[in-house]
């Protein structure tokens, strides 16, 4: 099947949707490359979106979801530069409109919600003056009343009206979820036809996802809109979106109606992705995949897909593979097995998770009535819970829960705490200072974000040795074979130890992160939101790396997250925090809930259910 009869058979599915003439946004053969060379970022990009629907853009990091979506607004980040095709929206070619049509065009006619709301946002301006400022820029007909009235509005569509003093906060003032929304009001703000959303709940809890979607999904039926939804969130995207297009290496691999290419994915690339998604349901086994992504400039001939793909035959490496039409509703892959790929369960072989055993009546680390505060502020009260040697026990809670405090007192990184911690059968002391090298050897912390925990100045080698240095006595000779069985441990090679972090992709620096706190042979690893970034299949890499240590090591985790499906997938202990309290706590809380706020946390987790 040749490229342009799928897009002719996308179009005339398009055109049997709604019945118009044409579709809202036709993209077509879209090429970015980077600036000054033919060397190409994005290639071969073609779809089409009504009024209405929800395109989910997916892919692992670096496939060119952004790229693309930056792109609808005619808009290259830095170093890129647009070298080809047409993207049409509402009659309109917009990358043969000049800055100033541009600028007209964004913010009234195409809008944009920003993954990182804390960075998008002015943080010297109160929330009603970036309303206003919007309204401003692209609706100066409307008086000094009808603004007050559009703003009231906008606060009550992305449910902000009970938020006393919304308007008059500043954005640090706000919580993630209500940044979220504060974008998703100016975005809204000007009754745009299309609406760009970059990874826009990436790191929020389940709760606050759950809110921020059905704003989505609310503000695009009411209005009519058009959207394109990039994340590598598959669960989002099968939550939210209509139709799905999957991103790799720059090209656009798999099309069509949602549940019906994850149901049946036609492209190996899908159903890898797939497979890495951890379950609320069912803790099964997650399966990364295995290499990299080929960079921008060396794409290999043939398929990019082949040196990863399990079904990659002779033919794969020569030429690039036809488009496959897998259904009626434009459901193709760009793949020469797609037929065959489409009939195989996508998840039903993974088997299930093997889990350790501990014993009930013994606990490596306990905490009986501890209370913490920031200031006069109180975060944590009256927190009691324990782990059991070679266990896995996840504390899980919306944001402000207090997951990190409580993380954090562990470590002693935070000391102003009441109650009492005991580990390894010591009392802990409150600040990390006043404890031996021994606890702290023994007491481990991976941060959430390994680009700021690890030091950009110091290679691989030395981040992972500078434990050794501190709370050892060791010949060079010792520190470096510690380093480097760190790393294998971490799925690491030497190759890793003179690269700097900013060579590493984000996997590969949590990976780092991890091995630095392995070098020492802790006894209990506290986790905090380590995998909240990262795509699906590094996500899956990581947890199986956890869950090989814990057995090989016999280490002991407490995992931070606000990941339910991972939980299910990891964790043998649940404990269920709400406002600085327990919830709830033990090894069937996921199973048997008795809790109304575990139900409900329960119920906001996105699933695919294709098992």
């Amino acid at each position: 099947m040749t490229i342009d009869r799928a897009r002719a058979e996308d179009h005339a599915r398009t055109l049997a949707g709604d019945g118009s003439a044409s579709p809202l946004l036709a993209v077509d053969s879209l090429r970015v490359v980077l600036a000054g060379s033919a060397t190409d970022v994005v290639d071969e990009v073609s779809f089409t979106l009504d009024a209405g629907e929800v395109l989910g853009l997916v892919g692992e990091s670096g496939s060119g979801k952004t790229t693309v979506a930056l792109a609808l607004m005619g808009y290259a980040r830095r170093g890129l530069a647009i070298d080809g095709g047409t993207v049409t929206l509402d009659g309109v070619n917009v990358l043969g409109l000049d800055q100033a049509a541009l600028r007209r065009l964004r913010g009234s006619t195409v809008a944009y919600v920003a993954q990182d709301p804390t960075s998008a946002l002015n943080p010297a301006l109160k929330v009603r003056t970036q309303l206003r400022e919007v309204l401003a820029a692209h609706r100066p007909d409307l008086s000094d009343e009808q603004v007050d009235a559009r703003i009231a509005e906008l606060l009550a569509e992305v449910r902000l009206d009970g938020v006393a003093a919304a308007l008059d906060s500043f954005p640090h003032q706000l919580s993630g979820g209500q940044q979220q929304r504060v974008m998703l009001a100016i975005a809204f703000a000007c009754r745009p036809r299309l609406i760009v959303l970059d990874e826009p709940t990436t790191g929020l809890d389940v709760t606050t996802q759950r809110h921020v979607l059905d704003s989505i999904r609310g503000l695009c039926r009411i209005y009519h809109v058009a959207a394109v939804y990039v994340s590598h969130d598959l669960a989002v995207i099968a939550d939210i979106a209509d139709r799905i297009g999957v991103m790799y290496a720059g090209r656009l691999v798999e099309l069509g109606p949602t549940e019906r290419a994850f149901r049946a994915p036609g492209h190996p690339y899908t159903r890898g992705l797939l497979r890495a998604i951890p379950d609320p349901a069912r803790a099964h086994v997650l399966e990364g995949l295995e290499g990299q992504p080929p960079r921008p400039g060396s794409r290999p001939e043939g398929c990019s897909f082949a040196a990863r793909c399990e079904f990659a035959i002779a033919e794969c490496r020569i030429g690039s593979p036809p488009i496959a039409a897998l259904a009626d509703g434009g459901h193709w892959a760009r793949c020469r097995r797609a037929a065959e790929v489409a009939q195989l369960p996508p998840l039903g072989e993974l088997p299930l998770r093997e889990r350790a055993a501990g014993a009930a009546d013994q606990a490596l680390l306990t905490v009986e009535n501890l209370s913490a505060q920031y200031g006069e502020r109180q975060v944590l009260a009256g927190v009691s819970f324990s782990v059991a040697p070679r266990r896995c026990l996840a504390i899980v809670g919306e944001s402000g829960a207090g997951k990190t405090t409580l993380a954090r007192c562990i470590v002693g990184l935070h000391a102003q705490w009441q109650g009492s911690m005991t580990f390894d059968g010591a009392a802990l002391r409150g600040d990390r200072r006043g404890r031996d090298r021994a606890t702290i050897r023994a007491l481990q912390y991976v941060f959430q974000n390994p680009y700021t925990s690890l030091n950009p100045r110091k290679t691989v080698g030395q981040l992972v040795e500078q434990p050794l240095r501190q709370l050892f006595k060791l010949p060079a000779s010792e520190r470096q074979a510690r380093v480097v069985g760190a790393l294998r441990d971490a799925a690491l090679s030497e190759a890793y130890l003179p690269r700097y972090p900013d060579q590493l992709s984000g996997g590969e620096r949590q990976r780092v992160a991890i091995a630095r706190s392995l070098v020492v042979e802790p006894k209990l690893l506290v986790c905090d939101e380590v995998t909240s970034a990262l795509d699906v299949s590094v996500q899956a890499a990581i947890v199986e790396l956890l869950h090989r240590l814990k057995l090989e090591r016999e280490l002991t985790i407490v995992l931070i997250t606000h990941n339910l499906a991972l939980v299910r997938s990891l964790a043998d202990d649940v404990v269920i925090l709400r406002d600085g309290e327990v919830i709830e706590q033990g090894p069937e809380v996921l199973d048997h809930p008795r809790a109304p706020y575990t139900h409900q946390l329960l119920s906001d987790v996105p699933s695919l259910s294709l098992a």
